[in-house]
């Protein structure tokens, strides 16, 4: 038996499949990694655009720096990862979906149980009054080059992205142990699982008595823990569709 059928029987074969994916399911879709070469957080000036104090002294760059990034639906589109996991969302395969990526693709290419534990900038607040807008809201602006503001109060919004200096989203984080716990396997995607407290989800379930399977370019820490390893995204993704996707991807 091949690995990659035997990961089909895996994924089929689990009572609870959730998925953790990480910067590299995002760049299949033309998007950097942040902390690889040449990704946003490789140079110290770059790591100024999540930086919160930086947002509240100069909103504007931050939404200059990530306008294309974050706002332009025209450019950037979901991977084959990101269509095949919601196809198998919708089968019943994959029952929910642990990102540490904030670019909203698993969300566009239609998943609908997606715990974004960095945030993401699906909803806006107000930083003075604390009211709420969504992406849709505030695209117009940050498109024309402004820098988007409170209908109540005028005061400036910010995504609801975690910003170096801010806690993680607590609910967001606590769904994500509850998934992470109640998975008998656990599909580890484009992370090298470095960035903690997210990388610590995946022991909470092997602790629980799960498995783990990894799909990573490079090395991991929990390498010698996983019952499968596999190298390409693309290739397993492409098999995937293939095999367990009886209808086309998005």
């Amino acid at each position: 038996m091949s690995r990659l059928v035997e990961l089909g029987e895996h994924m089929i074969g689990s009572s609870y499949l959730t998925v953790f994916t990480g910067a590299g399911v995002s760049t299949l879709s033309g998007l950097p990694d942040f902390r690889g070469a040449g990704g946003l957080y490789s140079s110290p000036e770059s790591q100024r655009i999540f930086d919160y104090e930086v947002f509240l002294q100069q909103p504007e760059y931050f939404y200059t720096q990530v306008r294309e990034l974050l706002y332009s639906e025209q450019d950037i589109r979901p991977s084959i990862v990101h269509t095949v996991l919601a196809e198998l969302e919708d089968m019943g395969i994959v029952r929910s979906i642990i990102t540490q990526n904030i670019d909203m693709l698993h969300e566009r290419a239609g998943s609908r149980h997606v715990c974004a534990i960095h945030g993401s900038a699906l909803q806006h607040h107000c930083i003075s009054c604390g009211a709420q807008q969504t992406i849709d809201e505030v695209r117009p602006a940050v498109l024309r080059g402004q820098v988007p503001t409170c209908r109540r109060c005028s005061g400036v919004m910010k995504p609801d992205i975690t910003f170096f200096g801010e806690a993680l989203p607590v609910e967001a984080f606590e769904a994500a142990i509850r998934e992470s716990s109640r998975s008998d396997c656990m599909l580890i995607l484009g992370s090298s699982l470095l960035v903690q407290p997210a990388a610590s989800l995946p022991l909470e379930t092997l602790r629980r008595g799960g498995e783990i399977i990894i799909v990573n370019r490079g090395p991991t820490p929990l390498d010698d823990l996983a019952t499968l390893r596999f190298e390409d995204l693309r290739e397993v993704f492409s098999h995937l569709q293939g095999v367990l996707c009886v209808r086309p991807s998005r």
